[in-house]
């Protein structure tokens, strides 16, 4: 075996991260040392807006948000006949729980999501765009107001750019911490004034998005990759990931490993890779279950450490990729108490506008506290999974459906816990002092 065969290799590949360790990175003249605005630049002075529409689209990158839905094709959508202005709105309001890719991006890199904005925004034809960010992460907000006055100062956005006569202004609106305006039209409504709850549709935000106007709404972590899709090349970004899960992403590994962090790999990397370069479960323990995309995809177990990390993969496997938060549970973690508690965040961020999720995960969590106290009543397990089927698919928006997932994912997986809540408290089946990430002596203080 040669040197070469024998040196592992390493699945790691920092694009969008890879200046987080540079001193200052957030700062303008880092960013340019680094080939900043190079591709904004040459889009600018050499290709047609349609040309960058393409090389995104021959690139085969997706939505990083969570549906997945091919970028390209999302602004090929707009209808350039419709005289209303065009926008591009960035969904920042990053707050699935599990999910921690956008908030270090932004603080670190804040220039890469500018210049993905410019671009965007001149493949749609577009002359105003907006950062929605969530307010309650107040040093992001500020952070990139700061780096949208350096791109101002710069000649990068304002009038006539870099003497291309492109326009482009930016504004970076803070939102006041709803989960809900995480959701596009829900966003749309909040960004002009009115309370954030999903609309009805169609029409949808390409026809009739923000100010009844043709509108794209991206995923931060999506317009930060275009910019390295137009300096290296679409057959660059292509020749990363899997035939049809293109690309590199940001995977956010929580919960009971021993070094858990942001990871930036090509999709269909495993966990159990992930897991190896985050030092392992902690010590003394076992991989119980986890979720692929955060609290709102079903739940998997050690079954599925070799699964790859795809769309389709993790699809066939019976979860979704979603934002590829990855919470990783050791076996002395409840499952109906783990449930429990993100029903009830759910429970707590439903807009209340639809009756089925309103209603309905105000009954699951009533449901799940008696069975993580042990006072379960015979027909509960059955009540759960027929309140999820009557949440599920009746909502606009997907919020209820997140909310059922790791419930029926867990019952299906886990059942005996659930019958065991019909008579034993999980905390005496699993003591919560015993899963928590914290060492005794934090946790008791």
């Amino acid at each position: 075996m040669t040197e070469q065969q024998a040196r592992p290799i390493d699945p790691l590949t920092p694009v969008l991260s890879a200046d987080w360790g540079e001193k200052r990175s957030w700062t303008l003249p880092v960013y340019e040392t680094g080939g900043g605005y190079r591709a904004a630049r040459r889009a600018l002075a050499e290709m047609t807006p349609e040309q960058v529409v393409g090389e995104v689209k021959d690139s085969g990158l997706r939505g990083r948000g969570g549906a997945g839905f091919p970028t390209g094709m999302k602004w090929g959508f707009i209808p350039q006949d419709n005289p209303n202005p065009k926008y591009l709105v960035v969904n920042a309001d990053e707050s699935e729980p599990g999910t921690c890719k956008d908030t270090p991006l932004m603080m670190a890199s804040p220039h890469l999501l500018v210049e993905g904005v410019i671009l965007a925004s001149y493949a749609i034809r577009a002359h105003h765009a907006f950062i929605y960010v969530r307010g309650e992460i107040l040093q992001v907000v500020r952070r990139l107001q700061q780096a949208v006055r350096e791109a101002y100062d710069a000649g990068h956005l304002g009038r006539d750019i870099h003497g291309s006569g492109y326009d482009l202004d930016v504004v970076v609106h803070a939102g006041a911490g709803a989960y809900i305006c995480g959701e596009e039209t829900a966003l749309l409504d909040s960004l002009e004034g009115r309370r954030g709850q999903p609309r009805l549709r169609p029409p949808f935000p390409a026809v009739a998005g923000l100010y009844a106007s043709p509108t794209v709404i991206n995923n931060v972590e999506s317009i930060a990759s275009v910019p390295g899709i137009i300096r290296n090349g679409a057959e660059w970004f292509a020749s990363m990931g899997t035939e049809k899960s293109k690309g590199h992403v940001l995977y956010s590994l929580s919960g009971h490993v021993t070094n858990p962090g942001q990871f930036e790999a090509p999709l269909g990397i495993t966990l159990r890779e992930l897991i190896d370069m985050a030092g392992g479960i902690r010590e003394g323990h076992e991989l119980k279950f986890w979720t692929p995309g955060g609290s709102s995809t079903p739940i998997l177990t050690a079954e599925h450490l070799d699964v790859p990390l795809d769309y389709e993969a993790v699809g066939a496997a019976g979860s979704m990729l979603g934002t590829r938060a990855l919470q990783v549970f050791d076996e002395t973690t409840s499952v109906v108490r783990a449930v429990l508690r993100w029903t009830e965040f759910y429970k707590h961020e439903s807009c209340g506008k639809c009756t089925p999720c309103r209603e309905g995960t105000w009954w699951l969590v009533q449901t799940l506290k008696r069975l993580e106290a042990g006072q379960g009543e015979e027909g509960d397990i059955e009540k759960l999974v027929d309140l999820c089927d009557n949440i599920l698919g009746r909502s606009f928006c997907a919020l209820g459906d997140g909310a059922t997932s790791p419930i029926t994912s867990a019952v299906e997986h886990f059942r005996e816990e659930f019958e065991a809540g019909m008579h034993t408290p999980a905390w005496e089946l699993f003591p919560y002092r015993a899963s928590t990430v914290f060492t005794p002596e934090v946790a008791t203080a």
